[in-house]
């Protein structure tokens, strides 16, 4: 059975987002006053804390799949739909999250690296990794095992 597993940590987004927080956790505080406006700035934050500083990723005889956060948004990609793959890098406008690129969807939480996957129906996606290659060989491993 061929298993990986990996899990990148968005440190920066991590940083910049607990930084709005605590910013607006401060007003609050400072202020003795709660804003509608920003309160709902506070929930944004958080809900982007939750959803999109961790980025999860599993190889395993079936499938590829990963999962933002504490799981909420999650994707498969089944190893008999893969086509091909390879270790890339990305342009840095094409950002963090989980976005619609040119060539596809990019699946991100921090760095330039990403492995693409090629459907064979013609879709493409990008998974971000700090980890091109060991992610891009597991994806072989499971696909030559399968075929």
């Amino acid at each position: 059975m061929t298993e990986y597993k990996h899990t990148q940590i968005g440190y920066l987004m991590l940083a910049f987002i607990s930084v709005g927080i605590l910013l607006v956790l401060n007003y609050f505080y400072l202020s003795g006053k709660t804003n509608p406006f920003l309160l709902v700035i506070l929930a944004a934050l958080v809900l982007c804390l939750l959803l999109f500083c961790v980025l999860s990723v599993r190889v395993d005889d079936e499938e590829v799949s990963l999962s933002f956060g504490v799981g909420l948004i999650r994707k498969r990609f089944p190893l008999s739909e893969i086509e091909s793959h390879s270790a890339v890098r990305n342009p840095w406008y094409y950002g963090w999250g989980l976005r619609r690129i040119p060539i596809g969807w990019l699946y991100n939480v921090s760095g330039l690296d990403a492995v693409e996957i090629a459907m064979v129906d013609g879709r493409k996606f990008r998974i971000g990794t700090d980890d091109p290659t060991g992610l891009d060989a597991a994806i072989g491993a499971a696909l030559s095992k399968k075929r």
